[in-house]
């Protein structure tokens, strides 16, 4: 117990030291994880032990929460709106990315052909806990950029199972495929049946009564009651712990308590990844990562330009260039399911041992890269096009002292053709296209851009600015915005429209300067219109008593 409380101890300091260091050079704490798990696996001999395997299921569940949020943000009516997206574009990535590397790894690298098989099906698999964390975090999920990412990630998921299944019927010669085929329908019929029937009726009961208890530990108990009930339900069945989870997250998207539950659950997946990405760091083998290191940075290019490739192709017919390259980029690693895959193969003698440990290598080399790219797509994608309204193609302007309005929606023209008329130094930063080609016909000087993003507020000179005029109505933009700009500057002059007082409260906290109330202001207004007459009238009976 002494020495287990001091290797968590000591994993916790190593992590915080790590990610308040890697914070300063904007890197993502996932990294950090990761090495931490590596440096604590060379302390304590980690290496080929058989006690992590308590650790790898705690930080599978990390990923279970992640499907669980997935799960949350697809409800029916958008699972099928985005039908096309996840099944044909993901079904075609996964297909086609397989048979590319199948004969690669057989004919060039002279593996066999069992073993082939499961490279390329692992490697055909894409980093849903890596992309996806930063899809919501920049916001960029609701770009259409992401919500392709999403579609082909959330396939990749569900794809997971049938490869899982393969592998077990490759390791057992015992059964047919007809066996396989007949075992996997009857459990995923019976998973689903119950899950939508009797299990959608416990569940929105269990939620119903635990929020009517007016206690919110009731309320998250009852969640992970939820989230690991369908977990171990879907596990016992024979699927991946994720798929339930994920099941269970759509059921919920249905009923009014989604926004809740993805609130009350996002510290604890966090918490939960932060133990899975330590796992994989532990899987790193420093001694012979040195001795192929040329062998396993060129396997990871290989594998990632095929990808990207793929995906671009993939995109390109009913998509922009500018967004197919992003999600090219976004895609190209070799995700952590991909783990599951490769140690179930080891475990079960598929692939030979030290096969099993240099593919683990180059899955865990590809996570590590992933989000220096992702944390940079906009930059990347513009080497491959260059277009004037990407965010991070601004020049630098050379103003001071200038003011900057967020949006030209209505309020924002209003507040220009104002500034015009006092003769005041401004510019506009928008993230609709058709706004700014609008600002920039008026000869206004305009940019593209998300102002929550370091590069534009760099570019501005927001630092050196007299105000930033932020005039959206949607209160979660208006808020991401204002605390991008105060992380960034924290002197800057923010003033806020609001549309009422529940916006006000949903910004406290916010160092915001001034507040415009719109109704008030536009109140304020109509009634010093209304009085102008009644004061005409009065100055006119004062000047007449004085003469």
């Amino acid at each position: 117990m002494d020495s287990t409380l001091l290797i968590i101890f000591i994993s916790l300091a190593i992590a915080s030291v790590l990610n308040i260091v890697l914070k300063k050079f904007s890197i993502s704490h996932i990294i950090g994880y990761i090495f931490t798990g590596t440096i604590i696996s060379n302390i304590f001999n980690f290496n080929g032990s058989d006690n992590l395997a308590s650790l790898e299921l705690i930080g599978e569940f990390g990923i279970v929460f992640l499907m669980f949020t997935i799960g949350l943000e697809l409800s029916f009516s958008k699972l099928k709106k985005m039908k096309q997206l996840v099944f044909f574009n993901g079904s075609m990535q996964v297909v086609l990315s397989a048979l590319i590397i199948f004969p690669i790894a057989h004919f060039i690298f002279a593996i066999d052909t069992i073993s082939s098989i499961v490279i390329a099906l692992a490697f055909s698999l894409s980093s849903t806990a890596i992309v996806l964390t930063y899809l919501k975090k920049s916001k960029d999920i609701v770009t259409p950029y992401g919500e392709k990412s999403v579609a082909i990630l959330i396939f990749q998921d569900l794809a997971v199972i049938p490869i899982l299944l393969l592998i077990s019927f490759l390791a057992n010669d015992q059964l047919s495929i007809g066996d396989v085929l007949l075992k996997t329908l009857l459990s995923a019929t019976l998973v689903i049946v119950f899950m939508f029937t009797l299990g959608k009726k416990l569940i929105e009961w269990l939620l119903h009564f635990s929020t009517n208890a007016k206690l919110e530990e009731l309320f998250l108990g009852s969640v992970l009651t939820i989230v690991i009930g369908a977990s171990l339900l879907a596990h016992e069945m024979g699927f991946t712990y994720s798929l339930g989870a994920f099941i269970a997250g759509m059921i919920i998207a249905e009923t009014n308590f989604h926004v809740k539950v993805e609130s009350d659950i996002a510290s604890y997946k966090d918490i939960l990844l932060g133990a899975f990405f330590f796992s994989i760091g532990t899987k790193i083998d420093i001694v012979y990562f040195s001795s192929h290191l040329y062998l396993v940075f060129g396997v990871l290019i290989c594998v990632m330009l095929i990808k990207a490739l793929i995906i671009y192709a993939l995109l390109r017919r009913q998509s922009n260039k500018s967004d197919s390259i992003k999600t090219a980029f976004a895609l190209c690693q070799i995700g952590e399911f991909s783990f599951a895959i490769i140690t179930l193969a080891t475990s079960e003698h598929i692939l030979p041992e030290e096969l099993g440990n240099f593919l683990i290598l180059v899955t865990v080399l590809s996570m590590i890269v992933t989000p220096f790219i992702v944390n940079n797509i906009y930059k990347l994608a513009s080497y491959f096009v260059v277009e004037f309204f990407e965010s991070d193609k601004i020049t630098p302007v050379g103003n001071t002292n200038h003011t900057i309005i967020c949006g030209f929606a209505i309020v924002g023209r209003i507040v220009a053709k104002e500034l015009v008329k006092q003769n005041i130094d401004f510019l506009i930063i928008s993230d609709n296209l058709q706004h700014v080609l609008l600002a920039r016909e008026r000869g206004y000087l305009a940019y593209f851009g998300h102002l929550d993003k370091r590069p534009v507020l760099e570019s501005l000179r927001v630092e050196q600015s007299s105000s930033v005029i932020v005039t959206m109505t949607n209160i979660v933009t208006k808020k991401i915005i204002c605390q991008a700009v105060l992380d960034y500057f924290p002197q800057a002059n923010l003033v806020v429209k609001i549309n009422s007082m529940d916006d006000k409260r949903a910004l406290q906290g916010i160092s915001i300067n001034s507040f415009v109330h719109a109704q008030q202001e536009a109140a304020r207004l109509l009634v010093k219109k209304s009085l102008a007459p009644v004061n005409k009238v009065l100055n006119a009976d004062e000047v007449g008593s004085q003469q």
